[in-house]
């Protein structure tokens, strides 16, 4: 990526926070763009993607398998600090050199997964509760040269859907939802 992982963090993380922020509780039980997921589930695992993509950053072990629930009194406002963590984590310019330990592979792929995740979930849950969101294109430019990259080992591990073919124009927000499984039309 021609941009810093930090820069491209920061780009993104005002919008999902943005989003996170206006979600209500009548919210909770909708389902979204990830199938099997309520707005409840992916903001569950949107904690655990930027709380464990932090600790990664920091070169520790993470078990995906945990299940919390993040969603107990002052989460709307324990997210963005969350999220402002995982942007300064990511700031060091060490952190993104070698090879994860928890992971096995390159430390900038790591920072790549925590971008699309914070990013793509973002639309996803603005989708499913009515929000408008807005990705910069420097966003959009980065992780489609990341899905040129990894995106088939993402498909294999299950980390995307299979692609989802839409006529949007190659390099858009549209374009990347669909290589991530995404259908850009979707609604509840």
């Amino acid at each position: 990526m021609s941009t810093k992982t930090s820069e491209l963090l920061a780009l993104a993380e005002p919008g999902t926070v943005a989003v996170v922020r206006g979600i209500s509780d009548d919210h909770l039980d909708r389902p979204t763009p990830c199938r099997d997921y309520t707005v409840r589930d992916l903001l569950n695992h949107l904690f655990d993607v930027v709380v464990n993509f932090e600790a990664l950053a920091r070169r520790e072990e993470v078990d995906w398998s945990v299940r919390t629930d993040h969603l107990t009194s002052g989460w709307r406002d324990r997210f963005p600090k969350e999220a402002t963590r995982l942007v300064e984590t990511w700031s060091d310019p060490a952190v993104l050199e070698g090879v994860s330990a928890g992971m096995g592979v390159p430390q900038k792929t790591i920072g790549s997964m925590a971008l699309i995740d914070l990013t793509v979930h973002g639309w996803d849950l603005a989708r499913a509760t009515d929000q408008e969101f807005t990705v910069d294109p420097s966003v959009v430019a980065a992780l489609h040269e990341f899905l040129d990259e990894r995106g088939d080992m993402g498909q294999r591990m299950g980390v995307f859907a299979a692609p989802v073919p839409t006529d949007a124009a190659p390099g858009t927000v549209d374009a990347l939802l669909g290589r991530t499984g995404r259908d850009p039309a979707w609604s509840r």
